[in-house]
């Protein structure tokens, strides 16, 4: 049975156009490059070629990884509860050893976005996080054998 990937309806829309986008669009420039690139003679040693063959790689590996995703989607139900954490929820923690708050949105794997503090539920801290309710206390089991930390769960909300 394929493994099924979580996610809001939202972030199930925007992957299926990124998906529109890289199969056409993105995949259309690149062929353009690549045709442009050959144009100028010997491919041994053009590197504009090499670039956008790689860029096509890499975009054809992204097609295959997201259209995997969006056929085995499973789609989360929003829900308007903040008594626990949840997909959808946005969560500020405290950190007593380094005496620190950071605000997390819980998101599906193919949503997330480290930048925007949007995390996975898929990841050590939305684990961690999920199922819990304000005041709990939880231990964090980092991937890569740093040590264990705990988070203090202070807020839970919904992201917008």
């Amino acid at each position: 049975m394929a493994e099924k990937f979580q996610m809001t309806q939202k972030g199930y829309d925007e992957a299926v156009e990124r998906l529109k986008y890289l199969q056409t669009t993105k995949r259309d420039e690149i062929v353009a490059r690549i045709a442009e690139a050959r144009s100028h003679g010997d491919l041994s040693e053009n590197a504009e070629y090499d670039a956008a063959r790689n860029e096509q790689a890499s975009n054809e590996g992204e097609i295959v990884e997201l259209d995997y995703k969006i056929k085995n989607a499973e789609i989360i139900e929003e829900t308007t509860d903040t008594s626990v954490v949840h997909i959808g929820s946005k969560v500020t923690v405290y950190d007593p050893e380094f005496d620190e708050r950071e605000t997390y949105e819980i998101t599906g794997t193919t949503e997330l976005d480290i930048t925007a503090n949007k995390i996975s539920n898929l990841s050590p801290v939305g684990k961690a996080l999920i199922g819990h309710k304000v005041g709990d206390v939880v231990t964090i089991v980092p991937e890569n054998n740093n040590p264990v930390y705990t988070l203090k769960i202070e807020e839970i909300s919904l992201a917008k």
